[in-house]
């Protein structure tokens, strides 16, 4: 299913209680946007999280859906609430009480891209980013709540797999002094979106296809964590971010050439996770 604002993929018969979604990986850049912004192509691309829906498009062969975003971020923030507007970027914003996201320019709609370069020249509209938001980010979220809701009512529970991938050289300084860094970071709120008994699998999913892996530091997950992930309910959400690094060049934004020996690692990985969704050790609520 083709939407403006999303691309779903279906398996034909759904068999595990996993979604996979990736909100950052949209390429579909507005020629009004476009015209806009006062970035080059390559500049305003930085912000994307270029080829994740590629890497997890096997999910449908193991029954899973896969959600993956059409807008990109630098034109709208998925991982983000509605409500949270930049009165720096957008006319005619309150400035509410202080929010770590807005305050550093990654709003819902964002103010700058990779290493704080500006977006705009000037401010746009209240109208335009209202648009944006009726578009765009309300029916994304429309889409991934029904495929969450789809799961508890057919599982009795759901997972959801937010997929992301991170700059190289946001895990600086990440790990023990002179220590490898980490291959994937996984983010569960510090606990609070996913039972444990969960991100464990994640976490052995990844490490027996060899990532070396870190929990919530640095990226502990944002919006979507925050708002789908709730154990207690029978529902889990769990952040994952890759290296960039290790399937793209981070400078052209293009494949490496062993992008498709990747993705196959990360196929298994992927048939890993679905298979949490079919295991009778998740647990029903948070323990």
């Amino acid at each position: 299913m083709t939407h403006p604002a999303y691309t779903l993929s279906r398996p034909g018969r759904r068999t595990t209680s996993v979604v996979f979604a990736s909100p950052h990986s949209g390429r579909a850049y507005p020629a009004s946007f476009m015209r806009a912004t006062c970035l080059n192509e390559a500049q305003v691309r930085s912000s994307e999280d270029a080829f994740v829906d590629q890497l997890f498009a096997s999910a449908v062969e193991h029954g899973a859906p896969l959600l993956a975003a059409n807008a990109p971020r630098a034109f709208l923030d998925l991982n983000r609430g509605f409500d949270e507007l930049d009165p720096a970027v957008v006319s005619g914003v309150r400035r509410a009480a202080h929010n770590p996201r807005i305050a550093s320019g990654l709003g819902v709609i964002p103010r700058v891209v990779s290493n704080g370069r500006p977006i705009y020249s000037g401010k746009i509209a209240l109208t335009e980013a209202h648009a944006r938001i009726r578009d765009y980010w309300r029916p994304y979220h429309d889409q991934l709540q029904a495929l969450l809701d789809e799961s508890v009512n057919t599982f009795g529970e759901g997972i959801l797999i937010d997929c992301h991938s991170m700059p190289h050289e946001a895990l600086e300084g990440t790990g023990p002094a002179g220590g490898a860094r980490p291959d994937v970071v996984l983010g569960d709120r510090f606990g609070a979106s996913a039972a444990s008994a969960v991100v464990e699998q994640v976490e052995a999913a990844f490490s027996e296809a060899g990532f070396k892996v870190a929990r919530n530091m640095p990226f502990a997950g944002a919006y979507i964590c925050q708002h789908y992930g709730r154990p207690v309910r029978h529902r889990h959400a769990v952040q994952v971010e890759i290296d960039r690094s290790l399937y793209m060049d981070e400078a052209t934004i293009k494949p490496k050439p062993d992008f498709e020996a990747f993705k196959a690692t990360l196929g298994r990985v992927i048939a890993r996770l679905a298979d949490i969704g079919r295991s009778s050790d998740v647990p029903m609520a948070a323990e």
